[in-house]
């Protein structure tokens, strides 16, 4: 949650600071947030002896437990492959596969494979949670 934190006031700043130049907002912030987002992933961090202070966004350190249990999807995003994860995030920002492909440099068959790899993965997560039930 500190992260995306970090990263979305990053990215908002830079989208201020660059608006001029910014055809597409939305796309523009989730194309910048998913860069971001893998910059951070591909560092390697030395471990913190203290957990940082609550943002705005996190009342409470524990409160991301809570979050994630009201929204079940998160767990099967994780689950997928990197491609397969960013496809499926911007689909659930309302961006169509030919949006998607153009803003991430990808081909428009490329993202409906990866879609389609992605909504099959996560029915059969949710299907095999039924039938535990």
């Amino acid at each position: 949650m500190h992260t995306a934190a970090d990263i979305a006031q990053e990215v908002m700043t830079d989208a201020y600071r660059n608006w001029s130049n910014i055809t597409h907002p939305k796309a523009w912030v989730h194309a910048a947030a998913s860069r971001a987002l893998a910059r951070k992933i591909a560092t390697v961090e030395e471990p913190v002896e203290e957990v940082p202070e609550p943002t705005s966004l996190l009342a409470r350190p524990d409160a991301i437990a809570e979050w994630e249990t009201r929204h079940d999807i998160l767990p099967l995003l994780r689950s997928l492959p990197p491609r397969q994860r960013q496809v499926m995030a911007w689909t659930l920002a309302d961006f169509t596969p030919t949006d998607i492909a153009d803003h991430l440099g990808l081909s428009t068959e490329n993202v409906r494979a990866n879609l389609m790899k992605a909504r099959r993965t996560m029915a059969a997560h949710l299907n095999a949670g039924k039938e535990e039930r």
